[in-house]
């Protein structure tokens, strides 16, 4: 996973304007940022300091691992071992999948409050497109929205993809990654049958930093694999391939 220059395309947001799109307060940010949890922000005209959408994907996977029961420290643990130079999109990706540890969590908002998570306007095509891939559900006026996956959507409306391909996408991730959690839960069910309930809750809550890891580094391999003998397939079946 690499740094992606588009991470500050969003622009950049004061304290609070980070906090209100993040869903946490001033203080909650602050905190962070003494526990080293969070990089200091750029300092800017009159001390004013300036976040980015690293900051906000940051907070967001913090949020989502103490969702998960995780401390403070475990937490601290976690994004001690993330991968150096992780983009906002990579760090939004993990957390992603930590939430899939988890019962969904969802909030219903206004149209206001739903572009505030989103970090941009979203014109009625957008917002149809967001639900027809899962990423927001409509009820009247209001929207129940996951914020994690509402900002990955938001990123997919710049794809250059049909929404048929992306929801055939999701299938096959869906698919995939049921069939993995289930082999893992059947692991897992073996190794502490004959433990007590303590144990498996401290195992379950190892295994999950490092099982959203492994996923994502074995993934991003087999993904990078399959691209370069694409690519590879294409340049030999070009027009040129017969001369």
């Amino acid at each position: 996973m690499t740094t992606d220059t588009g991470d500050q395309a969003e622009g950049t947001f004061t304290i609070d304007e980070l906090a209100a799109r993040a869903g946490v307060t001033v203080r909650t940010v602050r905190f962070y940022g003494t526990k080293g949890l969070l990089p200091p922000p750029e300092i800017g005209a009159r001390r004013v300091g300036h976040y980015g959408a690293l900051h906000l994907a940051r907070l967001a996977l913090i949020e989502e691992l103490q969702h998960q029961g995780m401390t403070l420290a475990a937490i601290e643990r976690y994004l001690r071992q993330l991968p150096p130079g992780l983009s906002a999109h990579d760090l939004a990706i993990h957390r992603a999948v930590v939430a899939s540890w988890a019962p969904d969590t969802v909030d219903t908002v206004t149209r206001e409050g739903l572009e505030q998570r989103a970090g941009r306007a979203l014109d009625d095509a957008e917002v149809k497109r967001l639900a027809a891939m899962g990423m927001l559900t409509v009820e009247g006026d209001a929207f129940r929205v996951d914020s994690g996956l509402l900002r990955l959507g938001v990123r997919l409306l710049g794809v250059p993809l049909s929404q048929e391909s992306i929801l055939a996408a999701r299938t096959v991730l869906l698919e995939h990654s049921r069939s993995a959690a289930q082999a893992l839960s059947r692991l897992l069910r073996d190794e502490v049958a004959q433990r007590d309930a303590q144990d498996v809750k401290t195992l379950s809550a190892d295994m999950q930093p490092l099982v959203v890891q492994a996923l994502l580094t074995t993934f991003q391999r087999s993904l990078r694999e399959e691209l370069r003998e694409w690519l590879s397939e294409s340049q030999d079946e070009g027009p040129d391939s017969g001369r």
